[in-house]
């Protein structure tokens, strides 16, 4: 029986290393990171999207846009060209969950600060109230980065047509009230080129840790 051993010693090494090698192999395959959805106007929560859209499967992305951020500065589709950013809505006077959505877009910053492929992007859904001048205050008190991340106001029509016609964003056209668009808690994380690749609740610290995962995973597409 020993002798049996000694003989197929070499032969049973050879059999472990070669277990383990494939078990390595399968464990790999098993966990390899599945690209990120891409989000098309069908496949969204109807309520969030503009009738007119709402059939498309296809080919969606983010509309070219025109806004004034808090520099009086014009930001335009251009200035977030081949850059991954993250997006929301927001007013500097919400008292509810825009201000710990701020604090979390915050964190995002903080974590992409010297990633120059990562960008912010807060829309403002009341404009006439959010003047550049308001919107300069907020950033301030809220510590925003100039180079990161842009407060935009503008022209209300096109704000609201972007939350509901590319962003998918929010659950209402607006009648024209002060306060008549009904935003969430999304953020939205945009891709270089141009589409959603993923809906997150800012008001949730997990989903903010999923949101700079995911990051991660689409810096990994180029």
């Amino acid at each position: 029986m020993l002798s049996f051993f000694k003989e197929y010693k070499f032969f049973g090494i050879a059999l472990l290393i070669l277990s383990v090698i494939i078990i390595s192999v399968f464990y790999s395959i098993l966990n390899v990171e599945k690209p990120l959805p891409i989000y098309q106007p069908s496949k969204v929560n109807f309520e969030m999207v503009d009738s007119t859209i709402q059939h498309v499967s296809k080919y969606h992305k983010i509309a070219n846009f025109s806004l004034i951020n808090q520099n009086g500065k014009t930001i335009t589709q251009n200035d977030y060209k081949d850059k991954i950013y993250v997006a929301d809505f927001f007013f500097t006077t919400c008292q509810t969950i825009c201000p710990i959505m701020t604090d979390h877009m915050a964190k995002i910053q903080k974590e992409i600060l010297n990633d120059k492929e990562v960008m912010l992007l807060s829309h403002s859904v009341t404009p006439k109230i959010d003047s550049v001048a308001q919107l300069k205050r907020y950033a301030i008190e809220k510590g925003v980065n100039d180079t990161k991340w842009n407060l935009v106001t503008g022209d209300k029509k096109q704000i609201y047509e972007l939350a509901r016609k590319s962003y998918l964003a929010v659950k209402t056209d607006g009648n024209g009230d002060e306060y008549d668009m009904i935003h969430t808690e999304n953020f939205m994380l945009i891709d270089k080129k141009r589409q959603i690749r993923g809906y997150y609740d800012g008001t949730k610290p997990e989903d903010i840790e999923r949101l700079l995962n995911d990051i991660k995973i689409l810096k990994k597409e180029d």
